[in-house]
């Protein structure tokens, strides 16, 4: 166990590795190519770490047409890849206001809602007695499941899904929970799908939207 665990760190900490996974957080598959240039490095160098990658099972590769997309192989990876991030010196909070980039107000970590949005709707769902938090998972009371249903989250079809449930994720910018699993992931969808949310170009931030401010404070009384 020990020795596995040292080259699992091994492996993600070099830093061409690091970088790749890092970038694979926005929860989209990218080609070789665009890693490449991404990461900025040559595309012999990048094809490399790629497969060390895959044979350690934390990327996979799916072949369309003359393309092969490459995505984490599991969602555990990405929430593995931010909770290491969460292991990062905190800078000080003169220094984290001073800079405030969009990233840290509201952003996709792999499939689910991160950031200071994330982790404030995190909380806000388990204030209002929608969700309990016990350990590393969160799950929904009687009134959070048809509080959820009502929004259109069928959660008893998503525990059947082959993923974790409703588990907590270390935001490593707020150094809280926020929720992942697929109940996350759902909820995600469900903003961007009813334009409460909006992608912003070449970034993992996102927007919340007018819309998406007032359904914020007329379904949860949360001020965003």
């Amino acid at each position: 166990m020990q020795n596995d665990l040292g080259s699992m760190a091994a492996l993600i900490g070099d830093p061409i590795r690091a970088n790749i996974l890092w970038a694979l957080l926005d929860g989209r598959a990218y080609t070789a190519s665009e890693l490449a240039v991404t990461v900025d490095t040559s595309p012999q160098n990048l094809s490399m770490h790629l497969s060390k990658l895959i044979k350690a099972d934390l990327l996979s590769v799916e072949i369309q047409g003359r393309h092969r997309y490459y995505a984490f192989s599991r969602p555990e990876v990405a929430y593995a890849v931010e909770s290491l991030a969460g292991l990062l010196p905190a800078k000080p909070k003169e220094a984290a206001v001073k800079e405030d980039p969009p990233i840290r107000t509201c952003r996709t970590c792999y499939d689910h809602l991160a950031g200071r949005v994330g982790v404030a709707l995190t909380e806000t769902l388990v204030k209002q007695h929608l969700l309990e938090h016990t350990g590393n998972n969160f799950t929904p009371t009687a009134k959070g499941i048809r509080w959820f249903n009502e929004l259109g989250i069928d959660c008893e079809a998503l525990k059947g899904e082959r993923r974790s449930f409703a588990r907590a994720c270390l935001d490593w910018t707020e150094r809280r929970p926020h929720l992942a699993g697929s109940l996350g992931a759902a909820i995600l969808q469900k903003m961007f799908d009813d334009s409460w949310l909006r992608r912003m170009p070449n970034t993992r931030a996102v927007l919340v939207t007018p819309k998406g401010r007032k359904a914020f404070s007329d379904l949860l009384h949360l001020s965003v």
